[in-house]
């Protein structure tokens, strides 16, 4: 009897002691290897793709990615609100952000390109013609040698680096005329698809059959045109952190950079390695050939 329940203390005990060792584990899972990005949803894609493979590879972590657009991602990062902030512009480019308290680390090249309906009759326009399409003084296909069809405008949100880059190497510093706004670049492409003599803008790697992409003076929106800044409506995709960042964060950074991700998750999403730029872009806009 006694050696009975002597069993049942200590079968007790062990019971006890692997709840409390799984119960620390778990809370240590939980707390000590989520990493959290939030910000661009052009970049949002390939952040997504290499968490998931990165969480495969180091058991017990969790990325969470969202969207939102830059100026979210890189006000919260700041903010210390979350760790990664993914943008499509410099730092130093976003009102409101110190670029001081934060560091960057590029992790691709994204280029944007014009988007239309494939129904409006256009597959080129000149620079000057997209200048006055988004500034509303050109207001009909029929003026630029599409259909008579009424042109219907679709911006990013304000805080988008999408939009900022578009306004910035497409319209030649142009603010765009008032229009409906969309924060999700996959909510745009769905509209420009189904919405008669609409027309938008969209990184790369979000333009599929379902929509036209447009040559600018004469040059196609390709990878290779970008790499050589023949195709000048393009962008580094940034991950900011609020300082230098060690541990976990380091490894999942350093492996997005890596040449593995680089040469494979990178240009299967449609983006461009940064390896295989031939120039470089300052925050100030200032080219440098590599």
């Amino acid at each position: 009897m006694k050696r009975s329940w002597l069993a049942m203390v200590g079968t007790v005990l062990i019971i006890g002691g692997y709840l409390g060792y799984t119960y620390t584990t778990r809370q240590k899972t939980n707390s000590g290897t989520q990493i959290t990005a939030v910000g661009s949803t052009a970049l949002q894609p390939l952040v997504e793709a290499v968490g998931e493979e990165f969480a495969s590879k180091n058991l017990g972590v969790y990325v969470n990615v969202q969207g939102g657009g830059t100026g979210t991602g890189l006000s919260q990062v700041q903010e210390g609100a979350v760790t990664l902030g993914n943008s499509d512009l410099f730092a130093e480019e976003k009102q409101g952000i110190d670029a001081k308290k934060l560091t960057d680390h590029k992790v691709a090249v994204v280029g944007i390109t014009p988007i239309v309906n494939k129904g409006v009759g256009i597959k080129k326009l000149t620079q000057t013609q997209l200048i006055k399409i988004f500034t509303g003084k050109i207001t009909n296909w029929q003026q630029v040698g599409g259909k008579n069809l009424k042109i219907t405008l679709l911006n990013r949100a304000s805080g988008s680096g999408t939009r900022a880059v578009f306004e910035k190497w497409a319209l030649n510093g142009a603010e765009s005329a008032p229009a409906p706004e969309q924060d999700s670049s996959g909510m745009v492409r769905s509209i420009v698809a189904t919405t008669p003599g609409a027309i938008s803008y969209l990184a790369f790697s979000y333009a599929d059959k379902t929509v036209q992409t447009v040559k600018i003076d004469g040059v196609a929106p390709t990878i290779a045109n970008v790499t050589t800044n023949k195709w000048k409506i393009w962008a580094y995709e940034h991950i900011y952190t609020k300082g230098k960042v060690n541990g976990t964060v380091k490894k999942f950074i350093t492996y997005l950079q890596s040449r593995h991700v680089q040469n494979t998750v990178v240009p299967q999403l449609g983006y461009i390695s940064i390896h295989d730029m031939q120039v470089e872009r300052s925050a100030n806009g200032t080219i440098t050939k590599r």
